[in-house]
């Protein structure tokens, strides 16, 4: 069809989509509290604010999202001062191991089509159209 940078972006970013709400499904979550759990997964502790600021999210789908996890059992909020602390529940840590781990499996369901030095190019190729020039410590990582 088209031969689009913007258009294979398009097709794989639906893909990926599709895969890993497959698989969140399972867990009883949906994709967009994705990277939610990611976030407080890496980052224990963390405000609603820092999160909303770090996923560049408007405050009222953070806070609705955030709510939802904490209703289903996936997030803890502590009250500290005037900001409310974030962490992981034990179902949450399982469900930040799975949703970590989509991006992974993915990644080699994806890219099955490709050499390691493709997947290298590949990647580092899409991190300077990102604008990043060196790629994070695993190339994998998300």
């Amino acid at each position: 069809m088209f031969r689009t940078f913007s258009y294979a972006c398009t097709v794989l970013y639906r893909r990926f989509t599709q895969y890993t709400s497959a698989r969140l499904n399972q867990l009883g979550l949906s994709f967009g509290t994705l990277f939610f759990l990611i976030y407080v997964g890496k980052h224990p502790g963390c405000t609603q604010s820092e999160l909303t600021t770090a996923l560049h999210l408007d405050w009222g789908h953070s806070q609705r999202t955030v709510l939802k996890l904490v209703e289903g059992g996936f997030l803890l909020r502590e009250k500290d001062g005037r900001a409310y602390r974030l962490t992981l529940s034990e179902q949450g840590q399982r469900a930040f191991e799975a949703s970590h781990q989509v991006f992974f499996d993915w990644d080699e369901q994806a890219l099955a089509n490709l050499t390691p030095e493709e997947r290298r190019q590949l990647t580092a190729l899409l991190y300077k159209a990102l604008g990043k020039n060196t790629l994070p410590v695993a190339a994998s990582s998300c």
